[in-house]
């Protein structure tokens, strides 16, 4: 039976912090793999490998020009993310709701 090669998870491709400093790195503009190995003390190819994991999870696209790939953010597939954390807000606007309730309380 041939072994299928399952898509790599956001959750998994966010869970190295390498991987998250190369997405904050793309936050604000598109980088050549150059750029951004120049940001790391890892090597050329451990930062290929860590793009690769985040272009097969579907957050950053590469495009080649010339000589160079270029990645960009795709911040829509960090949508599932943000989703899955929004379950949480109940219970940090607990948290604050009791917090404000015990500063404004009389002591």
């Amino acid at each position: 039976m041939p072994e299928t090669k399952l898509k790599p998870d956001v959750f998994q491709a966010i869970a190295d912090p390498t991987r998250r400093e190369i997405l904050l790195l793309l936050s604000d503009h598109e980088m050549p793999i150059a750029a951004i190995t120049r940001q790391f003390t890892i090597s050329r190819t451990a930062v290929n490998k860590h793009l690769n994991v985040l272009s097969e999870a579907g957050l950053v696209s590469k495009q080649k020009s010339g000589r160079e790939t270029r990645y960009t953010l795709r911040p829509d597939s960090l949508l599932e993310v943000k989703q899955w954390l929004s379950f949480f807000d109940q219970y940090w606007n607990e948290k604050l709701a009791a917090l404000k309730d015990f500063v404004e309380s009389d002591l």
